[in-house]
Parts: C-alpha cells; structure tokens; sequence
C-alpha cells in the first residue's frame, strides 16, 4: 500500500524561499505542494480553498503575520497542522505561535534536514522543534499563563487592523481589502488605541514592531 501523500502549503514572501523549500519538498514522494503565497492573506485564502495537510508558513508575512495566520488557519482548519519556519528565535514568538496552534518551529538557519523531520512529524499530527526546545517544553508553554502581552487585550479585528496600519495602509486601503466601511476601520483603531493607552500612529507604530505584530 501506497504511504498516504501530505498536502502542503508554503507562504513566504520571498519567492527563491519558497521555491527552495518546494524543491526540498518535492524531492520526496510522500509531500505534494499544492499551493504558493507571498503574503498571509493570501496564504489564508489558498488554505481555505486547498484544505492542506500542513501550512509551511514564515512569521513576518506581509498583511497577515504569521501569528495571526495561524490562528485563522487553526480555527477554519483544525486538522491542518502548521508548521513556523523563520529566522526569530524569540522566545516571546515561540510562546504566542504555540498557543496559537502552531506544532511546529523550525529555524532558517537549520539544516534542511529539520525541515523534513519537522514535515514528517507533523503528517502523523506529532509535533516538532528544532534546537533546544522539546515537546515537554511545548507542553509547559501550552500550560504556562502568558495572559500578560497587552496584544491579548485586542480582538483578532483590532490586531488585523494595527498590523495594517503599521504597514502604511490608509484607512480607505484596509477598508477596501477588509470588505468593511471606513468608518468600522476607525472605530477599530480608535478602540485598539484607547485600550492600549496610544495617542499617535507612530505609537500605534511602534507597539506594533515591539510586539512582533510588524518588522522593523
């Protein structure tokens, strides 16, 4: 009997990454790449539409980070398993992907062979982590109250709309891709401003590159 074939999902915003990570794949007959994205929204439809097996997704996506794609992954997908494959090393990112849903973290730096330990992993629905971190240590994060991160405090609307903002989007651009009126765009940013204390966009700015929501 044929070993079943895992469906795979890459996003990335480099195109050459993710064609390395394809040909990796791909190298192995038991992975199909069935989808491409350059940024989390996208990636977010290609799941919706694809269903993959396990999402491959970087952490600083462009429009949707890789935090807030999980979680949306995580809720219209529970059986997709995602897999965080980026250069931070953070422990602050690590603890909100895995609360998240992510059961997987592999770091560009590693080799390529954690990459398909990682992938293979996730196929059986077991998780993986390179380095150090170990799945005793998962279950203590997933245990662990991290409630005190201010980004809690926002709901998912009011995260999706500071990522934005902190992008340079325009009120009038995040209404347009968020299918929402103008006006629904401002009452999240001045909610998300009023519960974290900002007064400026600069501040808005600024919270949002401290709390890995954007890079710098």
């Amino acid at each position: 009997m044929r070993p079943a074939i895992s469906r795979i999902l890459i996003a990335d915003d480099h195109q050459a990454m993710r064609q390395g990570v394809r040909s990796l794949l791909e190298s192995h007959p038991a992975y199909q790449v069935i989808a491409e994205a350059g940024d989390g929204r996208e990636a977010l439809d290609l799941a919706r539409e694809g269903k993959p097996d396990i999402a491959i997704l970087d952490y600083s996506l462009p429009l949707m980070n890789g935090l807030e794609l999980t979680r949306s992954i995580k809720h219209d997908l529970p059986r997709t398993e995602v897999l965080i494959y980026t250069m931070h090393d953070r422990e602050s990112i690590l603890i909100d992907v895995l609360r998240a849903g992510a059961r997987g973290y592999v770091l560009k730096s590693d080799s390529g062979a954690h990459l398909i330990a990682a992938v293979a992993a996730l196929a059986r629905h077991k998780p993986y982590f390179s380095g150090a971190i170990s799945e005793t240590l998962l279950e203590h994060f997933i245990e662990s109250d991290h409630s005190t991160d201010k980004s809690v405090m926002l709901t998912a609307r009011e995260r999706e709309i500071v990522q934005l903002i902190a992008e340079g989007k325009l009120n009038k651009q995040i209404a347009h891709m968020l299918n929402i009126s103008v006006k629904t765009v401002e009452t999240h940013r001045a909610a998300a401003m009023h519960k974290l204390k900002l007064r400026s966009t600069a501040e808005l700015v600024l919270y949002a590159v401290r709390n890995n929501i954007v890079e710098p």
